[in-house]
């Protein structure tokens, strides 16, 4: 005897459904475990990352989608997909699934290539990765609404034009929330700067690229404070960068001797000095030749520069201190005079007149 359920359905027809669903789900299951099992041993072959991060990707949207695709076929098998909520339902839930797994294997994609092509060939957008998959995961949600309304039947041009016009209010009340980020996408894209270079900026503010983000930029300093500069005013300041583009930079260390000093002696005794110091540290480009220049008959001596090469912006602070130390040391042995600063003056007696 066939008993109605309370919504019309016999329960021998849940029953069915219900037996359909488990047979569905068990073979379903087998046929994703062979697949996922095949991929896997597949992408362990190659060299790349990306059918790792695919496989990853597409495991939770497989196993949702075996699941749904099991309960239509029970419901099918059982005669409930005749049902108008069912078909509507299978119809949502198809773009629902859709919606996640574009996200998912955009998501795949976009960290392949912050992690494997954009270190290779210095490409743009890698710093941005997370802000990329906020606004792809926006769109993609705006457009799956706008198409399971759509499905439902929902007119959608309505609500297209008041979401125009609430967007317009929005763009205005964010502004400056809006220049930042469109700031920040030019940045990534342009690369003036990027993560971890030391860079100096036109206020005077200086320091490594702590982290790039959608709004602002975060810079910190030699004293271990950190500086949030916003995106538009980082784009329109005139930047220095130490790292770029490479970081190894020439530095030039001031000094002078009396005119009573042996130039060539000078020269020669300086370059000694500047060659052990680029041996005896690791903070000095080794491959560079110390170079001296003298650059003036100043007033108290002959004045030059002593020039090296440091590895990196910072590194430039321990070797002019490690020089100084080693030339002064040196040329006290040497009898080589620094001179201190001095001028000779001329008096005329008061009230005598010149002739």
């Amino acid at each position: 005897m066939d008993f109605p359920a309370s919504n019309g359905i016999s329960f021998s027809t849940l029953i069915l459904f219900l037996v359909a669903l488990v047979c569905a789900y068990a073979l379903s299951k087998t046929i994703l475990f062979i697949i996922k099992r095949t991929a896997k041993a597949f992408a362990s072959k190659t060299k790349t990352i990306l059918d790792d991060l695919l496989i990853d990707a597409i495991d939770l949207p497989l196993t949702m989608g075996v699941v749904g695709a099991s309960v239509y076929v029970a419901a099918f098998f059982s005669g409930l997909s005749d049902l108008p909520i069912v078909a509507l339902a299978a119809k949502e839930f198809v773009i629902l699934l859709g919606a996640f797994s574009t996200y998912k294997i955009m998501a795949a994609f976009l960290h392949w290539y912050v992690v494997e092509i954009a270190p290779k060939k210095n490409l743009p957008l890698a710093d941005m990765e997370t802000t990329i998959k906020r606004v792809g995961a926006l769109f993609i949600i705006a457009m799956a609404l706008i198409m399971a309304l759509d499905t439902a039947g929902i007119e959608v041009s309505p609500l297209l034009a008041s979401l125009g016009i609430a967007g317009l209010a929005v763009a205005l009340a964010f502004q400056d929330t809006l220049s930042n980020f469109f700031s920040g996408v030019y940045i990534s894209l342009d690369r003036p700067i990027r993560e971890k270079d030391y860079i100096l900026l036109e206020s005077g503010h200086e320091g490594y690229v702590e982290k790039i983000g959608w709004r602002s930029t975060s810079i910190r300093m030699p004293s271990n404070n950190l500086i949030v500069v916003p995106n538009t005013k980082l784009a329109s300041s005139i930047i220095t960068n130490f790292h770029t583009p490479a970081k190894p930079l020439s530095i030039k260390i001031p000094s002078s001797v009396s005119y009573d000093s042996d130039l060539d002696k000078v020269e020669k005794i300086t370059l000694d000095v500047a060659r052990k110091i680029q041996q005896k540290f690791d903070y000095v480009d080794k491959t560079f030749e110390p170079r001296i220049r003298f650059t003036a008959f100043a007033d108290s001596g002959v004045t030059f520069d002593v020039i090296l090469r440091a590895n990196e912006y910072m590194d430039k602070f321990p070797l002019t201190h490690e020089l100084i130390k080693e030339l002064h040391a040196r040329y006290r042995k040497e009898g080589i005079e620094i001179p201190y600063p001095k001028r000779d003056l001329y008096l005329h007696p008061v009230g005598k007149k010149k002739r």
